[in-house]
């Protein structure tokens, strides 16, 4: 169904709105039955079936002013798609609703799609369903079906004695935050990094294959998350600064706003990094950057002490 140009999300209507959408979402072979059901039939051949939901919410997730429609729809998948990669599996099946004004420009929403879908099939994910209601503000809710061909890597089994390690960029999605909430746009690497963010999606089954205890992504902050690791597991962690190489760019923003850079890397989400525990440096695999150790105790020390800036995002 092609809608015109300047169509709002009243004018297309929820099923002609439907409509368009599923001609964007194409699907893999895994798909028995896709968008137009009640509900979609995968099939899964063998390993443990992993399932997350998220939500996103405009004005508290995400500005229309600050990022496009397919930025917005990219980061809706990458923060679902990012999940599965935690739990050292590979996402598959999607589904998503979609909660919008009636006068949303249908564009908008189509943008999103458009967005969503090809940060899908960036890793050859299908989005297999949904549903589409009216609210005052825009509300996004992504449901993520995936699987794991080994034992899914949870939080809960780190242990004294193992190192702690990274993968993927980190900080930089913060920084650009930082830039956009002053009202500017540069440096545009670190903007581009908050709309779009680039999760290494095959690192969470490397890690799984590589023997990781425990694994996390960051979604609300590095140490945040450390100390989710931490509690599930029952150890102490302890991160060390001069494990990470600060960019150029994250300290350019930190020197024009004043502030330390490194609170970017500790206290940043949204760039959807690999946190994750091994038993050793040798088990840590290519790609990941050794950031810390676990011990006897519990929670969170920087350099072996109290760290008094951002720890992460909190939502309530």
């Amino acid at each position: 169904m092609a809608l015109p140009p300047d169509a709002t999300v009243a004018d297309a209507g929820e099923f002609g709105l439907i409509e368009a959408f599923t001609a964007l979402f194409e699907q893999g072979e895994h798909v028995l039955i896709g968008p137009g059901d009640d509900a979609a039939v995968l099939r899964i051949r063998n390993g443990h079936v992993v399932v997350s939901t998220d939500l996103m919410v405009e004005g508290r997730h995400f500005r229309r002013d600050w990022a496009s429609a397919e930025d917005v729809g990219h980061r809706a998948a990458a923060q679902n798609i990012s999940d599965i990669n935690a739990m050292g599996g590979s996402a598959h099946s999607l589904t998503i609703g979609l909660a919008a004004p009636a006068d949303l420009p249908a564009a908008w929403a189509l943008d999103f799609a458009r967005g969503f879908a090809a940060e899908c099939a960036s890793v050859g994910a299908s989005v297999v369903g949904g549903d589409l209601t009216r609210a005052d503000e825009i509300m996004v809710a992504v449901t993520v079906i995936g699987s794991c061909t080994q034992a899914p890597v949870v939080r809960s089994d780190a242990v004294a004695g193992d190192v702690l390690a990274l993968t993927g960029r980190q900080g930089w999605a913060a920084g650009g935050l930082a830039v956009l909430g002053r009202g500017f746009r540069s440096p545009r690497v670190l903007v581009e990094a908050y709309r779009r963010p680039q999760p290494p999606y095959a690192a969470g089954r490397i890690a799984a294959e590589a023997g990781a205890t425990a694994m996390i992504d960051v979604s609300d902050g590095l140490l945040a998350e450390a100390g989710h690791l931490a509690d599930a597991s029952g150890v102490a962690i302890d991160v060390r600064r001069s494990a990470f190489d600060l960019a150029e760019p994250l300290v350019a923003v930190g020197s024009a706003l004043g502030a330390d850079p490194l609170q970017f890397i500790l206290g940043g989400g949204d760039d959807h990094a690999l946190l994750a525990t091994f038993p050793d440096a040798a088990a840590v695999p290519d790609g990941w950057l050794v950031v810390g150790a676990v011990s006897e105790g519990s929670g969170v020390t920087v350099d072996g002490g109290e760290y008094d800036g951002p720890t992460g995002w909190t939502h309530f």
